[in-house]
């Protein structure tokens, strides 16, 4: 049919696309704040980003058993629509739409950050544009750019743990440090630890342009998730073993700071440069991500209708991708966002909370309910953990689209 998207992923190219996601700018940034709300202890960091991954590895069990089951663009949009009732949905997709913009736009900021400093703004701008452009082409072409991608940035994140480790600065005993663990702290940190490895729902929002949905998504959710949980893992420790936390905490950059004292002050431009990469990878993940959403609910008459627009040759919702790019353009050249980790994480996370109680809903045995349960209070537990600035501004808007579902459905009854 016309409007459907064209299935052309495989498992490598869709472990690729969620990679592209998770291995991005969060390894490079949510470091710094997450050690600072972690406290002087390198253990709780360490902790915190065990918390993390297991809140990640029950949405991502979650998603993927709902993704086989509903092999649709939109994600969650789609699974709390068909399991828990249209509001659910809609709240789960405008969550991710609104979020998932704002994040598109800091993302490119970092990339004119770390490429460019002098013209940030310049650079981000150009940066959304080639890259709106790459996924008009058709997902196959984002997919082969997002190889690239990745394949530099694990090399230069192998890099860093091969310096860091083997130098005369490492010591294993700044992995423990001196401080207690508290909670609150740790499940902060966890909670920002979270943004790192939200982009395995690239998978699942790409599931209308996957081979074999069924099969394949399962898969590649987890492998995604697993091989970026390794690389946090080797590269939290090779930075805590030259800086330890208390360094870690107080960096601006804090990749780039391992390496000078690990004695290679010359591969500081190289892991800028593997920054820049990164984020790049991830704005081209969350574009795709978002373009999908909005497809799935602009067919439902939540956005405009002309986003469900498929294009006749290429097979991608072009016009939803070029509303997605020109909203981010006008917030790149206009805000600075680079405060946005938490107010994302908070949008994030509810949108997992709700694949969470879908997937509850599933036919299944315990253990997948169980894995739903952990999940769904893991998620409402982060999401209050948040700094309060990033929780308010995240509880606000997610009641400003209730509110505008609810305006909408009471002057548009069929919607």
């Amino acid at each position: 049919m016309d409007n459907e998207l064209k299935r052309t992923l495989g498992v490598s190219d869709a472990v690729v696309v969620g990679l592209g996601a998770m291995v991005g700018a969060g390894i490079f940034a949510a470091l710094a704040p997450a050690a600072s709300a972690a406290g002087s202890a390198g253990r709780a960091l360490l902790a915190a980003l065990a918390v993390a991954a297991l809140v990640a590895y029950c949405n991502a069990r979650s998603s993927a058993r709902l993704a086989a089951r509903y092999p649709s663009s939109g994600g969650t949009y789609v699974y709390g629509r068909e399991r828990l009732g249209p509001f659910w949905g809609y709240l789960a997709g405008w969550g991710f739409v609104v979020g998932k913009t704002a994040s598109c736009a800091a993302m490119a900021l970092t990339v004119g950050a770390y490429a460019w400093p002098g013209q940030q703004r310049a650079v981000a701008v150009a940066a959304v544009v080639a890259l709106t452009a790459a996924g008009y082409g058709g997902v196959q072409k984002s997919a082969r750019i997002a190889r690239v991608i990745v394949a530099a940035v694990l090399a230069v994140l192998a890099g860093v743990v091969v310096v860091c480790l083997s130098s005369g600065a490492a010591d294993a005993g700044r992995l423990g440090g001196a401080g207690g663990i508290g909670a609150d702290g740790l499940l902060q940190a966890a909670g920002l630890l979270f943004f790192a490895f939200a982009g395995y729902a690239r998978i699942t929002t790409l599931g209308e342009e996957v081979r074999d949905p069924r099969r394949t998504i399962p898969r590649a959710v987890p492998l995604a998730l697993g091989i970026a949980l390794l690389v946090y893992a080797a590269v939290a420790v090779a930075a805590l073993s030259v800086l330890d936390a208390d360094g870690l905490a107080r960096s601006s950059a804090p990749l780039a700071d391992a390496v000078r004292a690990a004695g290679w002050p010359a591969l500081a431009p190289v892991v800028r440069v593997g920054a820049a990469l990164a984020a790049l990878g991830s704005l081209l993940a969350l574009v795709l991500g978002v373009s999908r959403t909005a497809l799935a609910m602009a067919r439902d008459g939540h956005l405009p209708r002309a986003l469900a627009a498929v294009h006749p040759r290429h097979q991608v919702p072009h016009h939803a991708e070029l509303a997605v790019g020109a909203v981010v353009v006008v917030l790149a050249a206009t805000t600075d966002l680079r405060g946005a980790i938490g107010f994302s994480s908070f949008g994030v996370l509810a949108y997992y909370a709700i694949a969470n109680a879908s997937a509850w809903t599933l036919d299944s045995g315990v253990k997948d309910r169980a894995v739903a349960a952990v999940g769904l209070s893991g998620c409402v537990l982060l999401a209050c953990a948040l700094p309060a600035a990033s929780a308010v501004s995240g509880a606000a808007v997610l009641a400003l689209g209730a509110l505008s579902y609810a305006v909408r459905r009471r002057l548009t009854p069929g919607i």
